[in-house]
């Protein structure tokens, strides 16, 4: 398997550099530089304003990309030696703008609102997004793997200020280059601005992206060309400590805890490209809760990473491998524990440090090292976490990586087993990605190495896509060997081989409400090697999904699913439950159908059902999204699931219900309050998380976080807690 992997690889990278070197820049702004003061008021009435270079005529990217938009914009950008500055006119139907909150990091598909993306190394990969709303709500973010993730938890200084009318809005906006990461003497970045305004249901850019791409996408993009070139960053040294008391009782263990902490984190500027950051006894209470989740198979699930220390140049060191099949990096993993009966609970970090960025143009690294704290009451062993990463620019927007990551610990622990005393996997991936975005996939070999190991431990994998406006196919291959262990990873299951196809077509109607539909065919197949290469696991999923011009979407599906079950399992995962036989084969066939409602209304709604065969019983199910907002003060959400299995006898029936109720209130862009309640049978839990934000300063905090947990089978409390917590972002 490795040998025929390198023969692949081998084999892409000459294909790669067959598709060519160029990336696809249309149109480019010169930038002024100015000695000139703007007063940040949302007013563009400076004489400078009108001296600067335009950027206009957008693109339509919906409802079709063939045309200019209706709704213009015209952005215009200057720089001195402290702020890039960005003036923006963006043209409406009216002075009835569509703003969801006034909190920061806004959801981009609700809210009237304009992107900018800036990528500073020009590499076609990573890049930065700033947005503002006509209300000048700001939020941020990091987006990576060419314009397809995004993440809006990472957090920077900067300025915005707004003036809204009848027929348009102005935007003001100065980020401090010390916001930024960019190459000394840079005299150009790649940038593109993007627009949804939700009045007309048009979203537009300014330079064209096909529809059959994201409108994020990194291949698309214009030109910022600066009249000097830049200097350092300068990037200032940030010490972001906090303050934290946290109350809490535990009522199904009878104790109570009174406790008091200190620590913090700092953000050191090593290079134009490179951070630092150190953190001491870092603090996690104020971080939003996970959504609960119903879930029937026999895997985890996967959850994403939303604490602050993880999340800058995070695409280093979470991009490796398949994110379905072996991550071999899971940051989640640090910090969270499992106690003697199997429960996962929190396991103190005591302190780490991470260096990640750019060396130069083509070169990227990540470093990271976190200690935590042993627990011997919870039979919790000290872990030093660390991984070395290196990614290498190929052609014009793929990456080659090489990885070592080590779980380690240094003390003998009586009850440690042997085995789990080290854990190291090391790898190599290439990324795929042509300068038109039409070709992508993903190619590596992974090995771990622990005590008394094996000579096998591979994963590896081979996935290609080619999307273009018809068409898009994908093949995908993945084989995971039955000893390869990634203990700081995501590895769901293990002696496998993995085998995917996927072909779909789109179609773009002249006339009627549908905008787009595409009808499409899954087949995944999977293989036990250790079983003589038994087939353990396929389906085959047949969609059609439509995409109207109100921005609604409509999906159903119909799958059949092949499940051989090695051991016995109780899908119901009921108490005292009858599992189903293991070392036996069902096949059984559900259908499904999905509606979600264009989510710009005051009033949205969505909803799922299910039915069809499940095991050697039925499936039913039924899911109901329901929100409304008294725009932009307070928005109202409700989430009801249920999932009804039916077995025969003696196997156990269940009726699973999720329901998940949210407020969210916004009483100024610096003050938010939201609460979340989420019952779920199954879990056998009722919990209230209500969280009070107080942004005082930018970037610091006040919070006052409650959470409350109840038994549902006997209404008794749980878990209780209440945080306040004080942080404070201070540059040197």
């Amino acid at each position: 398997m490795p040998k025929k992997f390198e023969l692949t690889l081998f084999v892409l990278l000459l294909f790669s550099g067959i598709f060519g070197y160029a990336q696809n820049t249309e149109r480019s702004i010169q930038v002024k530089y100015i000695n000139d003061f703007i007063e940040l008021d949302g007013i563009l009435d400076e004489q400078v304003w009108e001296e600067a270079d335009s950027l206009d005529n957008f693109f339509q990217f919906f409802p079709t990309d063939s045309v200019r938009a209706v709704s213009q914009t015209t952005v215009k950008i200057l720089y001195d030696e402290l702020n890039l500055y960005i003036g923006v006119r963006a043209d409406a139907k009216s002075g009835n703008y569509v703003v969801s909150s006034l909190k920061r990091d806004f959801g981009g598909t609700s809210n009237d609102n304009i992107s900018f993306l800036f990528d500073t190394f020009s590499d076609g990969a990573n890049a930065f997004v700033f947005g503002v709303t006509p209300y000048g709500v700001q939020r941020e973010g990091l987006v990576s793997e060419g314009g397809s993730a995004f993440n809006t938890t990472w957090d920077n200084n900067w300025q915005a200020e707004s003036q809204m009318y009848d027929d348009h809005y102005v935007l003001e906006i100065a980020i401090p280059f010390t916001s930024l990461k960019f190459v000394e003497e840079s005299q150009s970045w790649r940038f593109r601005a993007y627009r949804w305004d939700l009045q007309t249901n048009e979203q537009s850019t300014s330079a064209r992206v096909p529809q059959n791409q994201m409108l994020s996408s990194l291949a698309y993009m214009n030109e910022l060309v600066f009249e000097k070139p830049l200097g350092r960053s300068r990037t200032l040294l940030a010490l972001i400590p906090y303050v934290n008391t946290l109350a809490e009782k535990d009522y199904a263990a009878d104790n109570s805890n009174l406790d008091f902490k200190v620590g913090g984190d700092a953000k050191i500027a090593v290079s134009n490209g490179m951070n630092l950051d150190i953190t001491i006894n870092p603090d996690f209470s104020n971080v939003e809760v996970d959504d609960i989740f119903t879930n029937l198979t026999r895997f985890e699930v996967f959850l994403p990473e939303k604490r602050q220390f993880f999340i800058d140049n995070a695409d280093l060191f979470s991009n490796y491998g398949s994110g379905r099949d072996d991550r071999p990096f899971f940051s989640r993993r640090i910090g969270i524990a499992r106690d003697p009966e199997g429960n996962r609970i929190e396991n103190q970090i005591l302190g780490g440090v991470r260096l990640s960025g750019k060396l130069d143009q083509d070169w990227r690294l990540g470093f990271l090292n976190l200690q935590t704290a042993a627990d011997r009451e919870n039979e919790i062993a000290s872990f030093n976490n660390s991984m070395l990463a290196f990614q290498k620019k190929m052609f014009s927007r793929s990456n080659l990586g090489f990885f070592v990551v080590n779980r380690q610990t240094f003390d003998d622990y009586d009850f440690l087993d042997p085995k789990e005393r080290y854990n190291r996997v090391i790898g190599i991936d290439y990324d795929l990605a042509s300068p038109d975005n039409v070709w992508t996939g993903n190619f590596y070999v992974h090995k771990s190495f622990q005590p008394d190991d094996s000579k096998g431990n591979f994963s590896t994998q081979a996935f290609i896509v080619r999307n273009t406006r018809n068409w898009r196919f994908a093949a995908d291959l993945v084989y995971v060997d039955e000893e390869y262990r990634a203990d700081l990873g995501f590895v769901p299951r293990k002696d496998i081989i993995k085998n995917g196809l996927s072909a779909t077509r789109n179609f773009y109607p002249d006339s009627g409400n549908i905008n787009r539909h595409s009808f499409g065919g899954l087949s995944v197949l999977f293989w036990r090697p250790t079983l003589n290469y038994q087939n353990t696991d396929q389906f085959f999923r047949f969609s059609w999904d439509a995409e109207f011009k109100d921005q609604s979407v409509l999906e159903a599906q119909i799958i059949n699913n092949y499940i051989f079950l090695a051991n016995p399992f109780d899908p119901t995962r009921s108490q005292g439950a009858e599992p189903l036989p293991g070392n036996r084969g069902y096949r059984f066939t559900q259908g499904t159908l999905k509606y979600q409602s264009n989510l710009s209304k005051l009033f949205t709604y969505g909803g799922e059902v299910s039915a069809g065969g499940f095991f050697n019983g039925e499936s039913y199910g039924a899911g109901i999204r329901a929100g409304y907002r008294f725009q932009p003060w307070v928005q109202l959400n409700l989430a009801v699931n249920y999932d009804g299995i039916r077995l025969p006898q003696p196997y156990a029936d269940a009726d699973i219900w999720l329901v998940s109720p949210q407020a969210e209130v916004t009483f100024t862009k610096n003050l938010f309050w939201s609460t979340l309640v989420q019952y779920s049978n199954q879990r056998e839990n009722l919990g209230i998380n209500s969280r009070l934000q107080w942004r005082f300063a930018p970037l610091s905090d006040l919070f006052l976080v409650y959470n409350d947990n109840y038994f549902t089978n006997r209404f008794e409390p749980r878990y209780r807690s209440i945080n306040l917590k004080f942080t404070y972002w201070l540059n040197l």
